[in-house]
């Protein structure tokens, strides 16, 4: 399997916090929540993955594909990590169906195909997503979001860095094992963000109320990424 290099543009990362007990009877019981001050995190992020290709393609020769993802929080074994709940990306006619599908089975990532368009004018990033894959409950999602403020790096054991600096995602295999993929890439370079999302379904489509509380938004120009090929984890033995 091959590692893979992508280029993470135009990110918003909005987070809300639940109560982990919302979380827990949604993961795989091979993995905890993970949590800060006492409660735990599910955070939409939407933004444009390009030149997505294998490592050893030339620069430029990717493909583009818009996503958006629900995720959580989560550890296992002293290792912390992103957990997945589901992701809806879009790209060129037959190419963006067929990395869903790639996706879904070589990293057993939770893909599903969706029209997606994103445009950035200046600061401002307009960004609307319809789930199309066949069988799947419907998803809208719309939001208007920029950055604020001046640029910033998450500080060591602040919640910034606990939301955006993840190097590792979970899945779970088909057959129940959990699989595991290595993130590289430079910390991030953020900004607070002002984020109207005028439509979100996302929570409702993968079982969760809808937080009543307003989300913590911090927005990412972006960054350039190497993802490793996806592994079996091999659990401790007591």
């Amino acid at each position: 399997m091959l590692t893979l290099h992508m280029g993470w543009r135009h990110l918003l990362f909005a987070n809300w916090p639940v109560a982990p007990e919302e979380v827990e009877p949604r993961i795989p019981d091979a993995l905890s929540v993970d949590t800060y001050d006492g409660r735990a995190w599910l955070s939409v992020v939407p933004y444009v993955n390009v030149d997505v290709r294998p490592r050893w393609v030339p620069s430029g020769l990717g493909v583009r594909l818009p996503e958006l993802n629900l995720r959580t929080y989560v550890s296992t074994e002293g290792e912390s990590g992103v957990y997945f709940f589901s992701l809806d990306a879009d790209g060129l006619p037959g190419v963006g169906l067929a990395s869903v599908l790639g996706a879904r089975l070589l990293h057993a990532l939770p893909y599903y195909y969706a029209d997606i368009d994103c445009s950035a004018d200046g600061d401002t990033v307009r960004f609307e997503s319809r789930r199309r894959h066949p069988g799947a409950r419907p998803v809208r999602f719309a939001a208007t979001y920029g950055p604020t403020g001046e640029e910033f790096r998450a500080e060591r054991g602040s919640l910034a860095e606990f939301l955006t600096e993840r190097y590792r995602f979970y899945t779970e295999g088909q057959n129940g094992a959990i699989r595991y993929a290595d993130i590289r890439h430079d910390r991030w370079s953020l900004y607070h963000a002002t984020a109207e999302i005028a439509e979100n379904t996302l929570f409702r489509a993968d079982g969760f109320a809808r937080p009543e509380v307003d989300p913590i938004c911090y927005y990412s120009p972006g960054l350039d990424v190497l993802a490793s090929p996806s592994r079996e984890l091999e659990r401790t033995r007591g």
